[in-house]
């Protein structure tokens, strides 16, 4: 342990462990590398325990950002980003907005077909 009392690499940079409090898993499964990320109410303080990763993270988040772009930007890894991000998506500092799941889009058959009966329509 460190004087500041965060257990630190050699590098000085913080373990994973810590700054998601000992979690590995999100809260939620809905969060995806491809999630975008946008701060929800500007006007909601994170509380005083917030990390300087969280901190850093609403402030990025003042823009439309991907999940994976954030990670990039802070030097996270993605799996440690969707713990904290699914964090302030609970307690209402985030909203998320994930893209249409693949099993949720329409058959191209059957779109096809739709398709060919409104041609026929005219």
């Amino acid at each position: 342990m460190t004087a500041s009392g965060q257990d630190s690499f050699p590098d000085g940079a913080v373990r994973p462990y810590v700054i998601t409090r000992g979690r590995s898993r999100p809260s939620r499964n809905t969060v995806g590398v491809e999630t975008l990320l946008i701060v929800a109410d500007a006007h909601k303080p994170l509380p005083v325990t917030a990390t300087r990763e969280e901190l850093a993270l609403m402030r990025m988040c003042e823009r439309l950002i991907s999940l994976v772009e954030a990670a990039a930007h802070l030097s996270l890894p993605v799996s440690l980003m969707k713990v904290l991000a699914s964090d302030l998506v609970d307690s209402g500092h985030l909203s998320a907005r994930s893209g249409v799941p693949q099993a949720a889009l329409p058959d191209s058959h059957l779109l096809q077909e739709v398709l060919d009966g409104l041609r026929r329509l005219v």
